[in-house]
């Protein structure tokens, strides 16, 4: 099966110094994982992702089955939303194991496109209450 999308291909993160280079990018925290970008200044490569699934989410039964589920997302539609250029690193949590799908689908391409709800308040641009 072909795509006549040149978007859609997602190359994959490998090495160790690969993943530590994205930690030093912008954090994306959600419910169910945390994503991590860095822009690479390289406009003309393709986007590439890595996932992580650390031990104390459960055993590895459970770590492989959400790291299917991440890579999965990505595949049908999170990948149309990374920017040429980027790396991402989805660090995923303990929920994601029994969340609908749809919702993990949902919560990626949000947080790729960094489109984040604020709960109850917004913060100040500054530090400081200006008039107050």
């Amino acid at each position: 099966m072909t795509s006549n999308n040149q978007k859609s291909t997602v190359g994959r993160l490998k090495s160790r110094p690969q993943f530590l280079a994205v930690r030093e990018g912008e954090q994306r925290k959600g419910p169910l994982f945390l994503l991590e970008v860095l822009d690479r200044g390289e406009a003309e490569s393709p986007p590439r992702c890595g996932f992580t699934v650390t031990k104390k989410h459960g055993n590895a039964v459970e770590r492989n089955r959400m790291r299917r589920r991440l890579k999965e997302a990505v595949r049908l539609s999170a990948g149309f939303a990374m920017k040429p250029g980027h790396d991402y690193v989805i660090v995923a949590r303990r929920d994601l194991l029994n969340a609908p799908f749809e919702r993990v689908v949902g919560g990626l391409c949000q947080r790729i496109e960094n489109k984040q709800k604020i709960h109850g308040h917004s913060r100040p641009a500054s530090g400081k209450n200006d008039g107050k």
